[in-house]
């Protein structure tokens, strides 16, 4: 019996189907998937639900079902450092955004070709976000924009964009995220909003924050989609974690008053976007049409109410929450913020935020709806539910009575509908937490017990909860520095330059034994974090890549430069280990196309041949400042015994020269044209995953590709 019911690893459970399927092969079951284009989006159980629960007015009911049937608009972001992003938006606006206004596309059913009109959306803080009146599939399969798609791609890669569904964006905006805030993401897969916290978490670009972003999800594959996300930013300012979020342990950091011991850690800010029923997403996933009932909401209310409970026990009093999901269903929105606000009483209230959100149309929360089962039959009460009903249908689904309203303010929850502004649909409420829960205890107070009273009996703990045993993969430690006595530290300290300042002991490595191949960097808080807590939760990981394994024979230091971690770093190498270089040059070197042909340093202009000249051989930060408009880059060198060259990955490589206004022409491949009539280059490659080491200096150049890269 024990072993039917145990925990299996379900990748060593693939690999064991994979053997069996080779030794008995069977034909496979024929795909009965629909393509998105074939799926009739109707449904007419859908219909009669929503309209019950008068999602939205019936003026405007025909709208909304419209709306929701049609492709969904692009979306994206600009990210990255001030200057950058002035510096693309300006660059999308004057030729990305001319170029398609010249041309009219037919969208969907419409029989007449339309104008694409890029819209600002003006909720978003310094307008970085764009919406197009085109679906992601338009964009991809249309000529006239095919420049647009490169862009969008190649900067993605890059970390100058981020494509996302527009009201997707909008919980981390009014999470309010600060430099200095502890952050808490409880379900992040696939990343996005994630993103979005470290975007805020750095917007002191002076300073390292003092602050934190954990990004945690229950599926341990989708956490490695997270560490793509974060590998895009580049911050030492993340742990990804492999937990359930519904009994997500409780951390510990060092306690202030009394640094020889701990105290709870607690978030000021948590992020709670749970997993839904997504029919909100409709216009993106049509699939949904096919397979959606009653039943998947109210399946789902319980462990959405157990993530938030569990959000706001780990909220910092003074903090904030935010809750929210892709779903039209009061039952996953409203009734679970109510049944929270019912367990804690005056310690947590709703907050109003549409001031945060200038600009931007939805609907106020609902206050009365009605919870149905299965066999689409609304209840008014529980009382009312059949006792077949009792464990789908349950109490905590109904809304407040009609004069408890006032106390709950729902009506300060967000619904956003697909025809307020030709979007998808979401669901926000977000939460100040003002006082401790009525289930939780001081820990800064002591019982004070008087000499002729009994001691209180002990409080009855409750039996301990079984702990979920996680699959995946097993993760390699995480072995920080010990300090500056560290056997490779001192000849980096050396060579670079090292300001006194840095603080070696946040550098890591992940082995024990053996030659450390790579070297990251977290903040303080992170390290602390970690060392205090990596025994009770399951770290995926943390870091930036910041140092390189590079054995070469001309090198005095064994480790170059990463790009990944150059900005953290570049504020401590000294003088020694920078050059300050021309635009040209800097052009020159990020359009060379052979890996085993750098430009020789003769090529260069003299400012920089002198810059260069008493470097010695290695790993150097090229530095570029243009005066008038601000613009600032950092990129790795390398310099040669005769040459000058930058370690960046294709992607980045695009992204520089498209700031620099160089020419990039031979990236920005017109994928409609054949072969036939497009430039031959032999020494160019466009597309691909790099098959050199990165440890290899004579393997790596300006053309190093990273893996699922694809210009084209």
């Amino acid at each position: 019996m024990g072993r039917r019911n145990r925990n299996v690893n379900k990748f060593a459970q693939r690999k064991r189907e994979r053997k069996e399927q080779e030794k008995n092969p069977q034909q496979k079951p024929a795909d009965t998937r629909k393509h998105y284009e074939d799926i009739v989006r109707e449904n007419a159980i859908f219909e009669e639900y929503y309209k019950a629960q008068k999602v939205c007015p019936d003026d405007q009911w025909d709208d909304f079902m419209r709306a929701i049937k049609k492709d969904l608009p692009t979306a994206f972001r600009i990210t990255g450092s001030k200057c950058e992003t002035d510096a693309l938006l300006n660059i999308v606006k004057s030729q990305y955004f001319s170029e398609i206004l010249n041309h009219k596309l037919k969208l969907d059913d419409e029989k007449e070709e339309e104008e694409i009109k890029p819209v600002n959306l003006p909720w978003y803080p310094g307008g970085l976000v764009w919406q197009l009146p085109v679906s992601r599939t338009h964009i991809r399969r249309n000529e006239p924009l095919y420049r647009l798609h490169n862009f969008l791609v190649a900067e993605t890669e890059a970390g100058g964009v981020s494509r996302q569904e527009a009201v997707s964006m909008i919980p981390p905006v009014v999470l309010q995220v600060e430099p200095h805030h502890k952050v808490l993401d409880m379900c992040a897969a696939p990343g996005s909003k994630t993103a979005q916290l470290i975007e805020f978490l750095h917007s002191d670009e002076d300073k390292m924050p003092t602050g934190f972003v954990m990004a945690n999800d229950v599926d341990n594959s989708r956490c490695y989609m997270l560490v793509h996300q974060a590998k895009r930013l580049n911050s030492p300012c993340i742990i990804i974690t492999n937990h359930d979020s519904a009994v997500l342990p409780s951390l510990v950091v060092s306690d202030e008053e009394n640094p020889s011991a701990t105290k709870p850690l607690k978030f000021d800010r948590v992020l709670c976007d749970v997993p839904c029923s997504g029919d909100a997403t409709l216009r993106k996933n049509p699939d949904i049409w096919t397979k959606w009932s009653t039943g998947n909401g109210n399946n789902l209310h319980g462990i959405q109410y157990r993530i938030l409970r569990r959000g706001v026990e780990l909220l910092s009093v003074g903090g904030r929450l935010v809750y929210s999901t892709c779903s039209f269903n009061p039952v996953e929105n409203e009734a679970v913020v109510h049944r929270i606000l019912q367990e804690t009483g005056a310690s947590v209230t709703l907050v109003d935020v549409q001031d945060l959100l200038p600009g931007l149309k939805f609907h106020k929360g609902m206050t009365h709806w009605r919870p149905a089962s299965k066999d689409m039959v609304f209840y008014n009460s529980y009382d009312e539910v059949p006792e077949k009903w009792q464990t789908v249908v349950r109490p905590q689904m109904f809304p407040p009575k009609t004069e408890d309203l006032d106390k709950y303010n729902l009506d300060r929850c967000i619904r956003i509908l697909p025809h307020h502004q030709d979007t998808g649909g979401f669901f926000v409420a977000v939460f100040e937490k003002t006082a401790l829960l009525p289930w939780e205890k001081d820990p800064t107070k002591k019982p004070d017990v008087a000499a002729d009273e009994p001691a209180e009996e002990p409080e009855k703990k409750e039996p301990p909860k079984k702990r979920r045993r996680m699959g995946g993969y097993r993760e390699d430690p995480f072995v920080f520095f010990s300090g500056e006595n560290e056997d490779v530290f001192p000849s980096i300290k050396e060579f670079y330059d090292l300001d006194t300042k840095f603080d070696p002991t946040c550098l890591l490595t992940r082995c024990h034994v053996g030659k450390k191949k790579n070297i990251y960097l977290v903040s303080a808080m992170v390290k602390e974090v970690v060392q205090k807590n990596e025994n009770s939760i399951k770290i995926i990981n943390t870091g930036v890549k910041t140092f390189v394994r590079c054995d070469n024979k001309n090198m005095k230091c064994p480790f170059r430069l990463s790009q990944e971690g150059l900005q953290s770093i570049a504020q401590y190498i000294g003088p020694k280990r920078r050059v300050t270089i021309l635009k040209e040059d800097l052009i020159l070197i990020l359009q060379c196309d052979n890996p085993s042909k750098p430009p020789e340093l003769k090529l260069f202009t003299e400012h920089t041949q002198n810059m260069v000249k008493d470097f010695a051989t290695g790993s150097c930060v090229l530095e570029y400042k243009d005066t008038s408009s601000g613009l600032s880059l950092r990129l790795v060198g390398w310099r040669g015994v005769h040459s000058l060259r930058a370690y960046t990955a294709a992607p980045d490589t695009v992204h520089y020269l498209r700031l620099l206004g160089a020419d990039y022409s031979k990236y920005d491949v017109n994928k409609f044209k054949k072969a036939a009539e497009v430039p031959k280059d032999d020494s160019i490659e466009v597309s691909g995953t790099a098959s050199t080491s990165e440890n290899d200096p004579n393997k790596t150049n300006a053309m190093e590709t990273e893996e699922g890269m694809n210009v084209t």
